[in-house]
């Protein structure tokens, strides 16, 4: 396991740079679309998340939209989801591509109820600066939400919305958790046909 970082709080007066690239649609550009229901094993190097750096952990491609792992998680299973295209806010994205995110935030909070065993999840979705928005790029967070009052600790809070001190994702971790969430994204998706609910 290799050695977590702290990384300094949200910084609320921040404002996401036009000049830099974009980091969502280098992740897009960087993994092709592969089928949800029939994932490419761990080792396609279709998956390889040292393709960029910071590496990036797939855990959903289609033609339309991209989910992968946050690199500075809320908590472990933390996912971000968005178009492929640039849409700068919710406001500037298709009817079809609102219809897709919709249809996946759905599977994908099931496959992270299963693959975290976390049964709370927060859905978050941020547009511009004063909303706390980082990346200039429309994506929606799904953040597992461990019952923490359980194991005694009444005095502790999660990060939310930014604020606080998070930790840098673990790349061995990530690996096996990115994996186990497509398997459980394809498990869903099974189920979900058999349903004729898709």
């Amino acid at each position: 396991m290799t050695e977590s970082k702290l990384v300094q709080p949200f910084d609320p007066g921040a404002v996401p740079s036009d000049s830099e690239p974009c980091p969502f649609c280098n992740i897009s550009a960087s993994f092709g679309p592969f089928e949800p229901d029939h994932p490419p094993p761990a080792n396609s190097p279709s998956l390889d998340p040292a393709k960029l750096a910071p590496p990036a952990f797939v855990v959903l491609s289609t033609p339309t939209l991209i989910a992968f792992l946050d690199i500075l998680p809320l908590s472990t299973g933390h996912l971000l989801l968005c178009p492929r295209a640039h849409r700068p806010k919710l406001t500037d994205v298709t009817p079809s591509e609102a219809a897709e995110l919709g249809i996946y935030l759905r599977v994908l909070s099931a496959a992270l109820v299963r693959a975290t065993g976390v049964p709370d999840w927060n859905i978050v979705q941020n547009n511009g600066a004063a909303a706390a928005q980082v990346v200039n790029h429309v994506h929606y967070h799904l953040i597992p939400r461990p019952e923490i009052r359980a194991s005694g600790k009444f005095s502790e809070s999660f990060t939310m919305f930014g604020r606080g001190v998070r930790e840098e994702l673990d790349e061995e971790e990530a690996v096996v958790l990115a994996e186990k969430l497509r398997r459980c994204v394809a498990l869903v998706l099974d189920e979900e046909a058999r349903k004729g609910r898709l």
